[in-house]
């Protein structure tokens, strides 16, 4: 006997998207397919996390699988809460880095894209409740944070450089919106300026100090 044949899944998925679609036209369920297609990519990220919580050495799964889990909660969401769709599709991948940087400290790198993509994903979701330009000071908020963030979490003695932009990013977004805002556009190039001459000034000090 076979231990595996597509035939068999492929009647399975048929019928069960059948029965999904029958109690949608039922008024039963709505959003049939966006159930149907959530419990499969909620499948393959149960798939993923088993590998990744099997094998520590498997970080690397920790992408696919809490990707495919934010897709799973996405499609899933009622209507009524498609306002929020984006920042838990965000969210989901911004786990997978928080897991890998929380697994290993040493791997600090994660915390920005992890930091950047929630903050995209609170953004998306302010943007469609309230009405109003807020999304753009709340990014640089994000960002801000992030590095903020960087700098402050396990390991971060060494990377007290973060402050630097991380400070700077909080002030660029809090004038946002406000009556100086147009001190805004100083803070990027000030950010380079700054963070430029810190690198130039570490470069110098440890070959003098060598």
């Amino acid at each position: 006997m076979k231990r595996f044949d597509p035939r068999l899944w492929l009647g399975v998925l048929l019928v069960f998207g059948g029965v999904l679609a029958l109690l949608d036209a039922m008024n039963v369920i709505s959003n049939s397919g966006g159930i149907f297609w959530g419990l499969i990519f909620a499948a393959g990220g149960a798939l993923f996390l088993y590998m990744l919580l099997s094998d520590r050495n498997n970080w690397w799964a920790a992408f696919p699988a809490f990707t495919l889990l934010g897709l799973a909660a996405q499609s899933i969401l009622p209507p009524a809460l498609s306002s929020i769709d984006g920042l838990v599709f965000f969210a989901g991948i911004s786990l997978a880095f928080w897991w890998v940087y929380f697994t290993n400290t040493e791997r600090w790198w994660a915390i920005i894209p992890g930091g950047v993509l929630l903050t995209l994903g609170a953004v998306s979701a302010l943007d469609a409740l309230f009405k109003g330009d807020i999304g753009g000071g709340f990014f640089f908020l994000g960002l801000g944070l992030t590095f903020i963030l960087v700098a402050v979490l396990p390991g971060g003695s060494t990377r007290s450089w973060a402050f630097i932009p991380g400070v700077i990013l909080l002030i660029f977004g809090a004038l946002l919106g406000t009556s100086a805002e147009g001190l805004a556009e100083y803070i990027l190039p000030t950010i380079l300026i700054i963070l430029g001459g810190y690198f130039v000034v570490r470069f110098f000090t440890s070959r003098s100090a060598g």
